[in-house]
C-alpha cells in the first residue's frame, strides 16, 4: 500500500515527461514531413521555421565528429533518464524540483530517440534578429533549457532558505 502511495507522487511527473515527449516527437514528424533539410519558412521578423539537423549536441557541439558522438550522446541521454526517473521517485514532492525534472526527462528522451531513429536531432526553431542568427532547436531542447532554469531557481530557493 505504502509503495502505490509512492508511486502516485512521481507518475504526474512521468505523465508531464511523456506530454513533452509526444509534443517534441509530433512538431519533429511535421517538419520532417513538410520540409527537406535546409528548407525555411519566414514566420515573424524575428522567428523562423527552419529544418535543420544536429549531430552533435548543444549549439552543435562535437557536430564534426567522425560518428562516434552519436553514440556517446545517447548514452548520455539514456544514463541521464535513468537517473532522472530515481530522482523523481525520491523527491517526488518537491514541485519545483521534479517540474524541472521532468521537463529535461522528456527532452532527453525526445532528443535520444532521434539519434537512434536518425542519427542526428531534427531542430526547426530558428529565432534571429537584425542578423544575428540563433542556432535552431526544438520543442525537446526547450524543454531541457526550463528545466535546467528551474533547477537553478529551486537551488536558490533552496540556499535562501537554510540557515
Amino acid at each position: 500500500m505504502a509503495r502505490a502511495a509512492s508511486a502516485g507522487g512521481w507518475l504526474p511527473w512521468l505523465g508531464l515527461s511523456l506530454a513533452i515527449f509526444i509534443a517534441d516527437q509530433f512538431t519533429k514528424v511535421l517538419i520532417l514531413g513538410y520540409y527537406r533539410l535546409g528548407d525555411s519558412t519566414y514566420v515573424t521578423s524575428f522567428f523562423n521555421v527552419v529544418r535543420a539537423h544536429n549531430t552533435g549536441a548543444a549549439f552543435s557541439f562535437l557536430a564534426g565528429a567522425s560518428g562516434w558522438q552519436r553514440w556517446f550522446f545517447t548514452a548520455v541521454g539514456i544514463a541521464a533518464a535513468v537517473f532522472i526517473v530515481w530522482m523523481l521517485r525520491s523527491h517526488a514532492g518537491q514541485r519545483l524540483f521534479s517540474f524541472a525534472m521532468a521537463c529535461i526527462l522528456g527532452g532527453a528522451i525526445g532528443n535520444v530517440v532521434d539519434r537512434l531513429l536518425h542519427g542526428y536531432v531534427v531542430d526547426f526553431v530558428q529565432l534571429h534578429w537584425r542578423g544575428w542568427y540563433f542556432p535552431a532547436f526544438n520543442v525537446a531542447d526547450s524543454a531541457i533549457t526550463i528545466g535546467a532554469a528551474c533547477l537553478i531557481l529551486d537551488e536558490l530557493g533552496r540556499v535562501r532558505r537554510s540557515p
